[in-house]
């Protein structure tokens, strides 16, 4: 792939990225796009230094650079008002801070958490304020592993029990935080 066109690649991933933000801060999808960014990333890693570029290449790497840089830093605030459930997500974060302070269990019924995103980042949710709320760490909590410990979990019991759906819930009971998975028929 020759320099030019490997500029061209770094645009595109750049839009491509922008767009991949954008549908994770509105909810369209349950994780930040790090593949992307980290292609970008490396991309001008590569090229940062600009010995290997032509004037006009180097005129064009760098705006994109730039380009780059002020979208990172907008995205990165995003996120932590995201995280923070601060801005436009305090709605949000209220109202699932709620369902948990007010006792009440979190329930999410599950068959195929592999294509059920949203239900297991509800789930996940509702772990992170259940175990904040009693005081447990939750910067530990990794998203992927907890989406892969409720998928193992549904498999193992939908075989084991011979149902077709499983119900986990999330509460604070006495002080402590409860996670069960139930058969549902």
């Amino acid at each position: 792939m020759t320099i030019d066109e490997e500029i061209a690649k770094l645009d595109e991933n750049i839009r491509r990225l922008k767009i991949e933000y954008e549908a994770y801060f509105n909810g369209g999808m349950p994780r930040p796009p790090h593949e992307t960014a980290f292609r970008v990333e490396n991309a001008i890693k590569k090229y940062g230094d600009g010995s290997k570029l032509s004037y006009g290449q180097r005129f064009k790497f760098n705006q994109l650079v730039q380009r780059y840089a002020v979208n990172n830093d907008l995205w990165r605030k995003r996120l932590k008002d995201k995280e923070e459930g601060r801005g436009r997500f305090r709605a949000q974060r209220r109202e699932e801070e709620a369902v948990v302070a007010a006792g009440g269990p979190v329930r999410v019924v599950c068959a195929d958490p592999d294509n059920e995103k949203d239900k297991v980042e509800r789930l996940f949710k509702a772990v992170v304020e259940a175990k904040r709320q009693v005081g447990e760490r939750v910067d530990n909590i990794d998203p992927a592993a907890f989406a892969r410990l409720v998928s193992e979990k549904t498999r193992q019991i939908r075989k084991s029990l011979g149902c077709a759906k499983v119900q986990f819930s999330v509460a604070v009971e006495d002080g402590k935080f409860k996670f069960k998975a139930v058969k549902i028929d």
